[in-house]
């Protein structure tokens, strides 16, 4: 016997042994689905309520700044109505905020625009101290924490962070722009998120825009080039929070 027919042999008689009898079914003239309806794996519930990771308060000045940064409109709720705060609050109570796939071992050295943020920092704690140099900040500037300023005062402390004008500890390699540039990006991802994580609330986000979501096919819309589809968008929830 040949030793290609031998292990051939072989890799059979041992998938015939161990694995139980299956009964295949056949479809013919397409698979068994329908535009609108999909049939989803099970989930775990939605946490309803309570904070994973901020504190009241850290979570209000969250809520404000993600107001600031992604306001309501014409087009769209803002990022507070929307659930960021409540998004990045999950977000940092996990495997995210605690860095779980960064290296962490140091030795941290401050390197180039390219190479990124250098920096012992998890974003978990990039957000708390960070959120306390926010406030710091905004009562030199006008004698109140963040949450109890007008917008346009809000507006004036986010700035001077985007612009690095604001001195902060020398934990935070690129100084108080690195605050900012984290902040912003967890806001647009909660934004952005299937409502699952908490943010997107209503999907408000992709109906603006026009995205699908999590749709199982597109069969049905795949010929109609050039066409206004008005794709009612679908989350990996049956309702959103």
């Amino acid at each position: 016997m040949q030793r290609r027919d031998f292990l051939s042999s072989a890799i059979a008689l041992a998938a015939a042994s161990t694995l139980p009898a299956a009964r295949a079914a056949e479809i013919t003239g397409g698979q068994p689905w329908e535009p609108g309806t999909a049939s989803l794996p099970a989930l775990p519930p939605v946490r309803q309520g309570g904070l994973a990771f901020f504190n009241q308060h850290e979570f209000q000045t969250a809520e404000a700044i993600a107001e600031r940064l992604i306001p309501t409109d014409a087009l769209s709720i803002g990022g507070k109505d929307a659930g960021c705060a409540t998004f990045i609050d999950r977000q940092l109570a996990g495997d995210y905020g605690k860095g779980a796939t960064l290296y962490r071992l140091g030795r941290f050295v401050k390197g180039t625009f390219e190479q990124g943020t250098q920096s012992a920092l998890t974003p978990a704690e990039r957000w708390r101290k960070g959120l306390v140099a926010i406030d710091v900040d905004s009562q030199a500037q006008f004698g109140k924490p963040f949450v109890q300023l007008q917008g346009e005062q809000q507006d004036q402390v986010l700035t001077r962070f985007e612009k690095n004008a604001v001195q902060v500890g020398a934990e935070f390699d690129d100084g108080a722009k690195e605050i900012f540039e984290q902040v912003l990006a967890n806001m647009r991802e909660g934004f952005l998120s299937d409502p699952l994580y908490g943010g997107n609330k209503g999907m408000a986000s992709w109906k603006m825009l026009g995205f699908p979501g999590a749709r199982y096919d597109f069969r049905d819309v795949i010929a109609k080039k050039g066409q206004k589809l008005n794709i009612i968008p679908t989350s990996l929830i049956d309702n959103t929070l």
